[in-house]
């Protein structure tokens, strides 16, 4: 019942499946998120967000089985209900627009633009380039445009501008929000938000 309560109002546990996170994420390593953002606190730009996806987003992807400590660990966060079954089902990426707000490239070497101002993103991966393509989005009401950290190897709201939203995702799909990373151990550690913390959000 306590693992319930826990699961349903504050924390749950997710592993990441892929490398569209890096370096913030990497495969195999279990993180933590908090019901209470989105809740009684608000999402952020740059919040790093658990997601269930929408519809279409993971069509045909591939996940990383889990083995020797990894596999010990996630039994026993699932028995005790912190890591759902259905954690496969879910998405990590970062939150990039929030409703209102325009994200736009105008090439693909970047840099990408929030409400006409340009990003400094020293958290993406070593030689991606910002944006990829050309696009331009004004974020619908209670929606969500996302980004992973490693733009050459993400499918993320840029690659599914064609699906109802136009790649953004609904707020009622967020899970909550990461804070920290659970295991690896040498891979431990707070996951911050570089947007807030350099006042560009």
């Amino acid at each position: 019942m306590l693992s319930l309560i826990i699961k349903t109002f504050f924390f749950q546990s997710f592993w990441i499946p892929s490398g569209s996170m890096h370096p913030t994420l990497l495969e195999g390593d279990r993180i933590l998120v908090t019901k209470w953002r989105p809740g009684p606190l608000e999402l952020r730009q740059g919040d790093v967000v658990v997601f269930k996806d929408p519809g279409g987003w993971l069509n045909g992807a591939e996940s990383v089985e889990a083995t020797g400590a990894q596999r010990v660990v996630q039994d026993v966060l699932q028995f005790v209900g912190l890591l759902p079954e259905d954690a496969g089902e879910h998405l990590v990426k970062r939150v990039i627009g929030l409703p209102g707000d325009t994200v736009e490239c105008t090439s693909a070497e970047g840099p990408l633009m929030l409400n006409g101002v340009a990003l400094e993103e020293d958290f993406i991966a070593e030689g991606s380039q910002p944006c990829g393509a050309e696009f331009s989005v004004t974020v619908p009401e209670n929606s969500l445009w996302v980004m992973g950290d490693n733009r050459d190897n993400s499918a993320d709201s840029r690659a599914h501008m064609g699906l109802p939203g136009g790649g953004t995702i609904p707020m009622s799909s967020v899970v909550g929000t990461a804070f920290v990373t659970l295991w690896p151990i040498d891979h431990w550690g707070g996951i911050g938000n570089p947007l807030v913390d350099s006042g560009q959000a």
